[in-house]
């Protein structure tokens, strides 16, 4: 009995060994990909809707990725269409998506942004040692005469790779909580055309600081009135910003937004320490010391302001 059970554990082994060596490779699974559509970009809730179609071949037939697909970052999916084609020895899969993705937005340069839109597949039955997805390369990836409302398309590319997740899935055969999966993945980078979307966000800003500007034109016998716009106009670029962010994901970092709204306020509240200077130039009878402060402030504040605005749009422009 024990020589049975001797031999038959070698069996088995020899089994186990010539069909590792028979098949030392994966199972590859040709993938390819045509979007057709990009839209509801939705920059609040950090997400956006793409339309494509997505085709795979491969031979071995334990593949099922109609049930088994897996896209990670995607919100919803719905498949509108899939047909399966299993002649010539081989299956050909071809399926027409819509996902809703989700994604980080990077914001620092807002509204002159570029951002980078991510989709990726994965078999959820089985790991990179078994599959392995090869991209077709073949032909054009995108629709090029869908507009993206708002933004341009600078690139479209497609590559594989191996996902690696630390943990075992509940495996406990494994020594390390570590798998891979292949990964076949889109990578898409946009840009906004941003200068209407610029005017439209920060012409009431400019307007502010503008009425607070214009106080040094104001005689100084109305020194109330130009108190009185000055402050206004702080608490409206103050207003304008609190406007803006309510658009925008929340973020750490200090953005072009934070910026340019921050040397607006900053520069009005110059503005209204030099109408307090100039009231005690008036106080002290020196009415026309006064009026030459109030007109070398005048051309000094403005000419900084707008270098400030142009050296810090440019850079957020080039980023």
């Amino acid at each position: 009995m024990l020589k049975f059970n001797l031999l038959l554990a070698f069996f088995i082994l020899f089994a186990t060994l010539t069909v590792r060596a028979q098949n030392p490779h994966p199972d590859t699974v040709k993938t390819g990909i045509y979007v057709t559509s990009i839209h509801d970009i939705n920059f609040k809730d950090k997400e956006y809707t793409v339309t494509l179609w997505l085709w795979l071949k491969y031979t071995n037939k334990d593949f099922d990725f109609l049930h088994n697909l897996e896209i990670p970052q995607a919100k919803t999916v719905t498949t509108s269409f899939s047909t399966i084609d299993s002649t010539q020895n081989r299956i050909y899969l071809l399926m027409k998506l819509q996902c809703v993705m989700k994604d980080s937005w990077a914001i620092d340069n807002f509204p002159f942004d570029k951002q980078t839109l991510r989709f990726s597949i994965e078999n959820s039955q089985f790991d990179s040692h078994a599959l392995m997805f090869v991209a077709d390369t073949l032909g054009k990836h995108f629709d090029p005469r869908f507009t993206l409302r708002g933004w341009n398309i600078d690139s479209l590319n497609i590559y594989t790779g191996n996902k690696a997740y630390e943990t075992g899935f509940g495996d406990e055969t494994l020594k390390k909580p570590h798998t891979e999966y292949s990964s076949f993945k889109m990578k898409t980078i946009i840009h906004r055309d941003a200068m209407g979307l610029f005017w439209k966000m920060f012409l009431g800003m400019y307007v502010a600081f503008l009425i607070a500007y214009m106080c040094f034109y104001i005689h100084t016998d109305s020194i109330d009135s130009r108190f009185g716009l000055s402050v206004g106009a702080l608490f409206a670029v103050i207003g304008n910003k609190y406007i803006i962010d309510s658009s925008l994901p929340e973020s750490t970092t200090f953005t072009l937004v934070d910026t340019l709204h921050g040397i607006a306020l900053l520069f009005i509240l110059v503005i209204i320490i030099c109408t307090s200077y100039s009231l005690r130039l008036i106080k002290q009878e020196k009415s026309d010391k006064a009026k030459k402060f109030d007109f070398v402030c005048a051309q000094v504040l403005l000419s900084l302001y707008v270098l400030l605005n142009i050296y810090f749009i440019v850079m957020a422009n080039k980023g």
